[in-house]
């Protein structure tokens, strides 16, 4: 399922990068759950992971075993763990 023409480690470092700002406006809309600002951002962020997420997926496989979609083959197993790299 691997496409080496797409950079899975980029959209991965995305998927990282954007779950990380999700994290931390989260602890910051704890103690400030009015800042619209920081509720705006929030939202930018969840749907930059929400893309990234989807587009590591549809070119380098599921990143969780729940978001395996082939009914018929448990394709978890196929392709390299995303820690494992995917084209070299």
């Amino acid at each position: 399922m691997a496409n080496c023409n797409v950079d899975c480690d980029m959209l991965l470092m995305q998927i990282f990068q954007s779950c990380f700002a999700m994290d931390d406006v989260i602890l910051y809309l704890d103690t400030h759950p009015c800042d619209q600002a920081a509720l705006n951002y929030y939202h930018y962020v969840a749907n930059m992971r929400e893309q990234a997420v989807h587009a590591y997926e549809e070119y380098c496989g599921p990143l969780m075993s729940n978001h395996v979609m082939d009914e018929n083959y448990w394709s978890w197993v196929n392709d390299p763990w995303p820690w494992e790299g995917v084209c070299g």
